[in-house]
């Protein structure tokens, strides 16, 4: 067995040194959140996006070598998929509306942890979902962080509308917000994205530094707007995979 055992040695040892250096920080961050915020009889919302893909093979991994028992409310079609595929308990916010931890990605996370989420277009149902968490833990890659925002997410803010106000909206926001906002338009079809809500999303392009708590509530109160890709206040932690192959833990003031 022994040329076997050197030739598996010799073969970890390459993927390792190959491994992609933002999926490894990732994978990091999403394990470290996993082992630090999830205990037996949890109730744990799922969020969205590649980080996450590592989160929930954690989460199966610990479920199935320690007999936790957790239940898992998904964020997403796609968070749902990877509940069922790794055979974790699936609920959702009828009948388990009240979660011990959530656990999602950012696009992009301040200092003080106000976060931009949607690049995926998700931004909804992750908001309603880390509402209801008693606790909301951010994961993501070093090029995620940021001192301000702005300074690593060139996207914009995602913005859910119905289908009949992007129009009014797009000038709402001009007229009160400054920037730029435009329909986001689909890469795999003709026409614009669809959420999993049936809605439309804008994108702005914000100038220069903001208040964002009072952002927040100026686009909520432009009517069409069912929800914005800024949260506020809602992270109490962070864990960023860096490129040194640390992990760098943030926890808000709040």
């Amino acid at each position: 067995n022994r040329p076997i055992l050197t030739n598996w040695k010799r073969y970890y040892v390459v993927t390792a040194k190959t491994m992609d250096p933002v999926e490894s920080a990732k994978k990091k961050a999403a394990i470290l959140a996993v082992d630090n915020h999830v205990k037996d009889n949890f109730r744990v919302g799922i969020g969205s996006g590649s980080t996450v893909v590592y989160a929930v093979e954690r989460l199966a991994e610990r479920v199935k070598a320690e007999g936790l028992k957790v239940v898992c409310v998904p964020t997403s079609f796609q968070a749902r998929q990877l509940i069922v595929q790794h055979r974790l308990t699936l609920s959702d916010l009828e009948i388990t509306p009240e979660l011990d931890v959530a656990i999602d990605g950012a696009d992009e996370a301040d200092a003080s942890l106000t976060l931009i989420k949607g690049g995926g277009g998700c931004l909804l149902q992750e908001k309603v979902v880390a509402s209801a968490a008693k606790k909301f833990v951010v994961i993501a890659d070093y090029r995620k962080k940021s001192v301000v925002l702005g300074e690593q997410w060139k996207k914009g803010v995602p913005i859910e509308v119905l289908g009949m106000a992007y129009r009014t909206v797009i000038n709402s926001i001009h007229s009160k917000l400054g920037g730029c906002a435009t329909l986001r338009q689909a890469k795999a079809k003709a026409g614009p994205v669809v959420t999993d809500n049936g809605n439309l999303l804008l994108d702005w392009m914000f100038e220069g530094p903001q208040d964002w708590r009072v952002v927040d509530v100026a686009i909520k109160m432009i009517p069409g707007v069912v929800e914005h890709g800024i949260f506020v206040g809602m992270a109490q932690n962070a864990y960023f995979g860096m490129e040194d192959g640390t992990v760098s833990e943030v926890a808000s003031a709040h």
